[in-house]
């Protein structure tokens, strides 16, 4: 009993091997992947060879996945054969990464053995890998790229690349393990104002009804440069532009001194306002601490107004002047009018003359001109008249001589029995003398008197007694 236990014992762990060896198989392919979501089959490539009698072979599963070549495949005693093992999986799939999948070879004999094959499952975004190269500032071009990972062929590929440098969409294929790259050309302008350091490269990749979104990197390398531009122009309002910019891609630090005098920094503005201000005995230092981002601009605008020191200038010269010219006068002579109430009602108007010898003068002869439509009162103030002629309307005055510093005052009063409305104006007065031994000649300013229907008395009127 013992002995028959033991072979059959024997039996059952010899029978297996002697099958496995009725199938001699070797995996032509390696690698193979299954993509989750793709309706495509996964290959597996065989080399079979029957060690056993001819017979008909089926290939079949028991973890969901169907199968082809479907049916059976006929093997004579010793031939070989290459056969193509297809699998997909019927409904959703849960594992990821290595899988070890197990299948059957059965004769029609019912005759079996077993076979596994391993295979990697994967998502579509873990098929591919992007990236770039660097970009330096003065790049007019980058290339980019996009790898396949896996053993796994790619006929029709559409994708959306995208990062703040450039965008692009491109339509490819491509075969297991290939990579392929593509030239972009770029617009500076696009990205001036970027900073170094890393980005983002993002690629929407859509395969049949399956898409997926990838993230790569692009260094941007660093690079500081600041132009600087300074424009002069204007003489009496001058004006000086500092223009900075930054074109390259990092945060730069920029310091300006600008420096005046303490005269002309009375009439200088800026725009924008020092950020301090020192002065170092006669200089005033203006100073401004900056910083300057990626494609922005500073503009220091500095402007001194030269008009108005001039202008001061020029009116303390005119003051200067005349005041020298008033002093280097040899008489002075002002003219003024007020109004006189009448008993009768008449428009009178009373006229005084005062005149100042600022130097010492000889045989000085006042002349007076009467305005039309009036006449001349007999009443005359402390200084007479010399002579008085109505016909050609003059009143002079004349005085052998005038010390210098002494004022004559000359007054006389005029009258109208007509009324008299609007601006009644009144001639220059002029002297003639000699200083010298040279006759000169002096005028008075005009006087003027604005006439009313109806007069008021004012203060300088109370103090003319009417006639």
């Amino acid at each position: 009993m013992k002995k028959i236990l033991a072979f059959l014992a024997l039996l059952l762990i010899v029978s297996p091997l002697v099958f496995a060896t009725s199938f001699q198989i070797e995996k032509q392919s390696s690698n193979e992947v299954m993509i989750i979501g793709l309706d495509q089959s996964t290959v597996f490539d065989l080399k079979m060879k029957n060690l056993e009698k001819s017979d008909s072979f089926e290939f079949y599963n028991l973890l969901g996945f169907s199968m082809f070549p479907k049916g059976t495949v006929y093997f004579n005693q010793g031939e070989t054969k290459n056969i193509k093992l297809e699998i997909s999986p019927i409904g959703e799939i849960k594992n990821r990464g290595s899988y070890t999948f197990s299948y059957y070879i059965k004769g029609e004999n019912s005759s079996e053995i077993k076979k596994e094959l391993t295979f990697k499952i994967v998502e579509l975004k873990d098929v591919f890998r992007i990236g770039s190269e660097e970009i330096i500032p003065e790049s007019d071009s980058i290339e980019i790229y996009i790898q396949n990972k896996e053993n796994f062929n790619f006929t029709d590929i559409n994708a959306k690349f995208s990062s703040p440098f450039f965008k692009l969409e491109k339509k490819f294929s491509l075969e297991p393990y290939e990579r392929k790259n593509f030239t972009i050309q770029l617009n500076n302008e696009d990205f001036n104002e970027l900073t170094a350091g890393f980005y983002t490269l993002k690629a929407n990749i859509k395969v049949k009804n399956q898409e997926a979104e990838l993230e790569g990197v692009t260094k941007f390398s660093e690079k500081d440069n600041i132009i600087t531009t300074n424009k002069n122009y204007g003489f009496l309002i001058h004006t000086q532009i500092l223009k900075k910019v930054n074109s390259g891609n990092t945060v730069a630090t920029s310091e300006t001194v600008f420096k005046k005098n303490i005269f002309s920094r009375l009439f200088t503005a800026f725009n924008p306002e020092p950020d301090f201000v020192e002065r170092q005995g006669s200089t005033v230092y203006y100073n401004w601490n900056r910083q300057i981002k990626p494609g922005e601009t500073l503009e220091i605008t500095v402007k001194t107004n030269w008009l108005f020191p001039l202008l001061a200038i020029f009116l303390v010269l005119a003051i200067i002047i005349l005041t020298k010219q008033y002093s280097v006068k040899n008489l002075v002579m002002n003219k003024k009018v007020s109004f006189v109430k009448t008993k009768g009602g008449e428009f009178a108007l009373k006229i005084s003359i005062f005149i100042k010898a600022k130097k010492y003068i000889e045989r000085i002869n006042i002349i007076d001109r009467l305005p039309p439509l009036v006449k001349i009162h007999e009443r005359f103030g402390i200084e007479q008249p010399t002579r008085v002629n109505e016909k050609t309307r003059r009143i002079e005055w004349s005085f052998e001589k005038l010390e210098q510093g002494e004022v004559r005052v000359l007054s006389y009063i005029i009258y109208s029995k007509i009324g008299i409305l609007g601006k009644f104006a009144l001639p220059s007065a002029t002297a003639i003398f000699e200083r010298e031994g040279k006759i000169k000649e002096a005028e008075s300013n005009r006087a003027f008197f604005i006439a009313e229907q109806e007069f008021r008395k004012t203060k300088a009127d109370e103090e003319n007694e009417s006639y």
